[in-house]
């Protein structure tokens, strides 16, 4: 049977974050989401206070249910925990003030954040192969926020279905992510990959989910040892080939 689908992981897989230094980020976005609470949001300058009080109290919340997820492998969504937060303080957004203010936490993310020059072609080349695409990514940020960030990088448009923990709780390596989004794409576990650069989410969950599992090195990861028989990659551009391999069709390789 051969590969109908192809599942990615996101960050550092389809798009590179590197190591980043997580204080500085949210500092970063505590300081545009506070500016615009202030600015386009009546009554919040005299709800939340100032700034340092603000970023304290957000700041500790996301980083206390950041613990607690790899704790418990569950997840949280950082929109509805920042609505909880200026709830307490007596601060009701709607929800396009609710979408631009998660937006406004990753921002500073995004704007690190850079992808392989030839991504659209060889994303492209695979879709033309008639193979499914989809996501699968352990994340806090909310659907809108990612769909954006893929939507500006001209990304979104090349999958069928992005999965992201924060909808729906279990993250991987739980079977359960892998198993609503294959049920999504219409095929069976042996019929898709996944790529990944986590070994025990990525990898290992691909594997206890029946999945075809290829590991992308990168510069965070390179260190890292795999079991004998995983495939391994260093760009998406050697995709097309691999695929091509494993459904016998080395004529066009």
């Amino acid at each position: 049977m051969g590969i109908k689908a192809i599942i990615f992981d996101l960050g550092d897989t389809l798009i590179n974050y590197g190591r980043v230094d997580a204080d500085e980020l949210l500092g970063s976005a505590a300081r545009l989401s506070y500016d615009y609470l202030v600015q386009c949001v009546s009554g919040a300058a005299e709800k939340v206070g100032g700034f340092e009080r603000y970023r304290r109290s957000t700041v500790w919340a996301i980083k206390w249910r950041y613990m607690w997820s790899n704790l418990t492998d569950r997840e949280f969504d950082a929109q509805h925990l920042l609505e909880r937060t200026l709830r307490k303080e007596g601060l009701e957004l709607g929800r396009a003030d609710l979408e631009e203010l998660a937006w406004l936490w990753y921002e500073p993310l995004a704007k690190m954040s850079t992808i392989e020059p030839d991504l659209h072609e060889q994303l492209g080349a695979l879709r033309e192969m008639g193979l499914k695409l989809a996501i699968i990514s352990n994340t806090f940020s909310p659907p809108s926020v990612l769909d954006r960030h893929l939507d500006e990088l001209d990304l979104l448009r090349f999958f069928d279905f992005r999965q992201y923990s924060s909808v729906t709780i279990f993250r991987k390596p739980d079977r359960r992510i892998f198993d609503l989004t294959l049920k999504q794409l219409g095929a069976a576990a042996d019929e898709a990959v996944m790529v990944g650069d986590k070994i025990r989410p990525d990898i290992k969950g691909a594997l206890g989910a029946g999945l075809r599992p290829v590991f992308k090195r990168n510069s965070v990861n390179r260190a890292k040892r795999l079991s004998e028989g995983i495939a391994e990659i260093s760009r998406i551009g050697e995709l097309p080939e691999l695929i091509r391999k494993w459904n016998g069709d080395v004529k066009k390789a």
